[in-house]
């Protein structure tokens, strides 16, 4: 087992009207803390959000999840959470939240190869 990594990951949501809970998974994000590992992958379907939200600011949406990813990345232009260690990124990015842009809570799992998880999730979660 030694060979594997203990990771976590979180669904990113779209959320358009809060009071509705209603939602659209967005992107994922996965942690190691050893591997000192974190990525966040999203995707837009804007059908789908015209869909359940017409009057949803899209291009707002984009920015919000365009930080979030340069967040995770550790981004120099990811304004002072970008800049926290790993841990601490990924637990700002996975905090509670009452706003468009929500995560799911942290779900532990156990992999040998964290890109190819990240990808797994990616498809099976949000595509």
């Amino acid at each position: 087992m030694q060979d594997k990594h203990l990771y976590e990951y979180a669904v990113i949501r779209v959320v358009p009207r809060v009071e509705r809970e209603e939602f659209l998974n967005a992107g994922i994000i996965v942690f190691c803390k050893r591997q000192k590992f974190i990525k966040v992958l999203y995707t837009i379907d804007e059908a789908k959000l015209q869909l359940i939200a017409p009057d949803l600011d899209i291009d707002q949406v984009r920015q919000n999840l365009e930080s979030f990813q340069k967040i995770g990345n550790g981004a120099k232009d990811g304004g002072p959470i970008s800049r926290l260690e790993v841990p601490e990124r990924f637990r700002w990015l996975t905090a509670v939240r009452s706003s468009v842009i929500q995560t799911s809570r942290p779900h532990p799992g156990l992999c040998t190869n964290l890109e190819g998880r990240v990808e797994k999730l990616f498809n099976d979660m949000v595509l």
